[in-house]
């Protein structure tokens, strides 16, 4: 199925490093030609548009806009950020990409989802609505691909970096949970990769983490080996960290999200291991050590 169809890329505006961005990119730079999705017309459409994709400006929640953009295209990359309004975003896009006829369809999932079933959910309304998402895909008869990356190292980022840079600790309410976090990079890997040729890949599901599982201690040892000073896990109470996360001034949906990632590192429910992105890719995936030092130096900086 590898030809020149047009492959439709949303969210393609995201932060510098945001998957939907990144895909953008390395389709591009594999010569395949991309309809950038994107909300509004600014710097980063330009940027867009100056690397060769065609972009379009429309809402996924608006039929009309979403029939508009993926017409023409034969190839689909569908992911949207934290929102109370993810499910009707997907159903959106499935019943559009079914009445237009795309060749594929790459779902961005959770993880999570994988342990999820009607009688086993989450406290997320967004992990809750991935996997109501995916069994609408699979409904609808859709030719799909399902990619359910764990928790994003970008996340840890977030997350992490205020109170490494200010007292060399990881903060998080994660008890002795292990993880294993991947990075947004790997994943547009294995997205681009299977949007350059998606006939290999129709109806399987990808589950993607990064090199290994372990518990927060584990992680604050990778971070003190990449900038080389200590950094240690500071074990915090649930509650203190719901506080934080509501002075960031955050909507309630993401806020009630991120509160039960929490909860399910604790619980275990991340300490899983796969190999996806090598798998798809034939490269591994990044470790923490290596990320953060991508990064030192938003993390306080590297000691010589």
């Amino acid at each position: 199925m590898a030809d020149n169809g047009l492959i439709l890329v949303t969210g393609a505006a995201g932060q510098l490093g945001a998957v939907g961005r990144t895909v953008t990119g390395l389709l591009l730079d594999r010569g395949l030609p991309v309809r950038a999705m994107v909300r509004r017309e600014d710097d980063r459409a330009a940027a867009l548009r100056a690397a060769g994709a065609e972009v379009v400006v429309g809402d996924l929640l608006d039929p009309a806009d979403v029939s508009r953009i993926v017409s023409g295209c034969r190839r689909v990359y569908f992911g949207m950020s934290v929102s109370a309004a993810y499910l009707e975003a997907t159903v959106t896009m499935a019943a559009v990409a079914r009445d237009i006829g795309v060749d594929a369809l790459v779902n961005m999932s959770q993880m999570t989802v994988s342990e999820m079933s009607i009688q086993n959910t989450t406290s997320s309304g967004q992990q809750r609505q991935h996997w109501l998402s995916e069994q609408a895909l699979a409904w609808s008869g859709l030719p799909v691909v399902t990619i359910r990356p764990t928790m994003f190292l970008e996340s840890f980022f977030q997350l992490a970096a205020p109170t490494v840079r200010a007292r060399g600790r990881i903060e998080v309410p994660f008890g002795r949970g292990k993880t294993s976090p991947v990075s947004a990079a790997d994943v547009a890997r294995v997205v681009a990769a299977v949007l350059a040729d998606p006939g290999p890949h129709l109806g399987r599901i990808y589950e993607l983490t990064g090199p290994r599982s372990q518990d927060m201690h584990g992680v604050a040892r990778e971070f003190s080996d990449a900038l080389n000073r200590e950094v240690t896990y500071s074990d915090i109470p649930a509650e203190d960290w719901e506080r934080g996360i509501k002075k960031w001034g955050v909507p309630e949906h993401l806020t009630r999200h991120l509160v039960a990632m929490g909860e399910l590192h604790r619980a275990g429910r991340y300490d899983r291991l796969a190999d996806g992105v090598e798998r798809v890719t034939g490269r591994p995936a990044m470790s923490v050590r290596e990320f953060v030092s991508l990064h030192a130096d938003e993390f306080g900086g590297r000691r010589s």
